[in-house]
């Protein structure tokens, strides 16, 4: 385990939350002192877990298409509506991290979205850019779990990487946790393409056959 510098709790503040739908719920926002990559990484916190048992966690990276823009092109905005509601049945917190485009930036994104309308999948277009196929380092989620307290949960994602270093980095991952898989004609190839790159646990025989227009 890395010898990682301890974060600290900058403010916590209730917020209620709407989504598009018509869920709602309040949640707490946290910020945080420290971090290593000096990003303003916010924890929400959601519900209360039971008695004995471990918060249900998500990491989830920054996507502003996605997030608020509601792009069709990838799965962040379902995938993130769904996480706020099940963690708060549950009780834990979703990590929302500023690491848009899975690292490389929002501009970096674009550009290799018009690489993949030329036929590339979102990580070959990455590497024709110059970029690695994702970049993005879980050391500060790891300090704010641990200024929250919390050093054992069950992780909500379909990303094995995400697992595996939050356990390099001490964190104990009881459960990995999937997400509902939520495609579009504009996001199957990338669905299939985290599948087939990068090992993501959505089920590929429900995207086999799907075209994207």
């Amino acid at each position: 385990m890395p010898d990682t510098p301890a974060a600290t709790q900058r403010a916590r503040v209730r917020v209620p939350l709407r989504f598009h739908d018509g869920y709602c719920v309040d949640a707490e926002l946290v910020t945080f002192h420290g971090l290593v990559d000096g990003q303003e990484h916010v924890a929400v916190v959601l519900g209360e877990p039971a008695p004995g048992s471990v918060p249900l966690v998500r990491l989830h990276s920054e996507c502003l298409t996605g997030d608020a823009f509601g792009s069709a092109r990838c799965d962040c905005g379902p995938q993130l509506r769904e996480a706020v509601e099940r963690i708060a049945a549950t009780g834990g917190v979703l990590l929302y991290l500023r690491q848009e485009g899975r690292g490389i930036g929002l501009y970096n994104k674009l550009d290799a979205y018009a690489l993949q309308d030329q036929g590339l999948d979102t990580y070959e277009a990455n590497a024709a850019l110059g970029l690695p196929e994702d970049d993005r380092d879980y050391t500060s989620a790891a300090q704010m779990l641990r200024a929250l307290g919390i050093t054992s949960l069950d992780l909500l994602s379909n990303n094995p990487d995400k697992a595996e270093q939050l356990r390099d980095l001490g964190i104990d991952v009881h459960d990995r946790v999937p997400t509902g898989v939520f495609t579009t004609p504009h996001n199957v190839r990338y669905l299939r393409a985290k599948v087939l790159q990068t090992q993501h646990t959505l089920p590929l025989a429900s995207l086999t056959g799907l075209s994207a227009v």
